[in-house]
């Protein structure tokens, strides 16, 4: 058997005890066991049951055909909008339906951070290799437009910058109760887009043109919710 088939056996068998189990109730042991290899083997190709949840996740995130859509998009100041609202909603949603899976990766990214960092390190460098390029190709093209002002000379940071205001808002509010409430939610979701695009340096015409535009559907990424 290939060492690539044999990775995708043991991610495959470690999704069936995440789902059934939990990260804190899966075990390394328990992972090898139902893909039927030794530990040793499956720590050669994931050295911590950290990085092979990190994996998943990744995978789970590749596969989203929204995502997809969003990346195919022609860089440019709307796709730069349309990538922070979409943001923004992706963790709205985590804080006011939370999902178990979901919760955990946020809990896990902040104490990986408190921690070793391996975790977090590894999440961050996934979405920085597949949003990232997207993102700096947008704000250049919103830059050349006249849409925007550039504001230092690491375009990536302002991504990151992004991300962690939504990361923290939505952190304070998925507790039960929420540690902090922010008043209107109706009103969250546009006032956390409208200061994060102006903090990224888009002026306030681009922002009025393009932040009420919605993602382009295309009927091949579509998915049959019933059949997921």
């Amino acid at each position: 058997m290939t060492g690539d088939l044999r990775r995708q056996l043991i991610l495959s068998a470690a999704k069936r005890c995440f789902a059934r189990h939990g990260f804190s109730g899966t075990t390394t042991k328990s992972v090898a066991a139902a893909a039927s290899v030794s530990e040793g083997l499956l720590f050669k190709h994931f050295p911590t049951k950290l990085a092979l949840y990190a994996e998943i996740l990744t995978e789970a995130c590749e596969a989203d055909p929204a995502l997809h859509r969003l990346l195919e998009l022609e860089p440019s100041t709307q796709t730069l909008v349309v990538m922070i609202r979409e943001m923004v909603r992706h963790f709205q949603h985590v804080a006011e339906m939370p999902d178990q899976q979901e919760a955990q990766r946020l809990r896990l990214m902040i104490s990986s951070q408190l921690d070793d960092g391996e975790f977090a390190r590894l999440c961050y460098e996934k979405i920085g290799d597949l949003i990232g390029p997207v993102f700096t190709a947008s704000l250049e093209r919103a830059v050349f437009a006249g849409d925007a002002t550039r504001i230092g000379c690491e375009p990536l940071n302002l991504f990151w910058f992004a991300h962690h205001t939504v990361l923290t808002a939505t952190l304070s509010r998925l507790p039960a109760p929420p540690c902090l409430s922010y008043g209107r939610p109706a009103d969250l979701e546009r006032q956390l887009c409208e200061f994060i695009l102006r903090g990224i340096g888009l002026n306030e015409t681009a922002i009025a043109s393009h932040l009420d535009c919605e993602l382009p559907r295309h009927p091949e990424h579509e998915v049959n919710v019933e059949s997921a």
